[in-house]
């Protein structure tokens, strides 16, 4: 259980920030940019929802996204490390990631498939899947990075759902615009 009874520390006024290990890094360390940039997506998603009433069961999924947006950052806030921590953290899980592709597959099964790549627009709600899942890309690329960086390690079901989360809103995005027969189809060189 998380107990926050003052929200300022004053222990980032140098530049530095806490890891859940209770290592102390920069604020621009790769590590916190990654997990920032999931914090930065799930907040979208709060916008999101502001406009998902009128389909409850994508708001359902959504709701159920942010929570592991929140699993995922303490993922990433918690760096394995050689020496043990004398507690389990908290990891993102295979489960996870499956229900993910579930929830892809059950949503993409009545839209027609893609003819041409889509520009970001439509209904409202679909506008704001997509700046969520371009945030969401964006993640994707600083843990992947992180990933690759020497001496750390972020595990593959974190890798994984990252990269889902994005096909998710991308199809919710077309869920969204009448199952893709509101979407905004590019054309290539129209304005030339």
């Amino acid at each position: 259980m998380v107990v926050l009874n003052k929200i300022y520390t004053r222990t980032g006024d140098d530049g530095s920030t806490g890891l859940a290990t209770g290592e102390r890094v920069s604020k621009w360390d790769l590590r916190v940019e990654a997990y920032g940039a999931v914090d930065e997506a799930n907040s979208a998603l709060g916008v999101v929802r502001l406009h998902a009433a009128a389909d409850p069961d994508l708001d359902a999924m959504l709701a159920r996204i942010q929570n592991d947006l929140f699993d995922l950052g303490a993922d990433l806030a918690t760096p394995e490390r050689d020496k043990p921590l004398g507690w389990t953290p908290l990891r993102i899980v295979e489960a996870q990631v499956s229900r993910l592709e579930a929830e892809i597959d059950a949503m993409n099964a009545p839209i027609p498939a893609l003819d041409s790549f889509i520009l970001p627009g439509g209904s409202p709600l679909a506008a704001h899947l997509h700046v969520a899942r371009a945030i969401a890309r964006r993640a994707e690329r600083l843990i992947a990075e992180l990933a690759s960086a020497p001496d750390e390690k972020v595990s593959a079901p974190a890798l994984a759902y990252a990269n889902r989360l994005s096909d998710f809103l991308f199809v919710a995005a077309r869920r969204a615009n009448g199952n893709g027969a509101d979407d905004v189809k590019w054309v290539p060189g129209a304005n030339r």
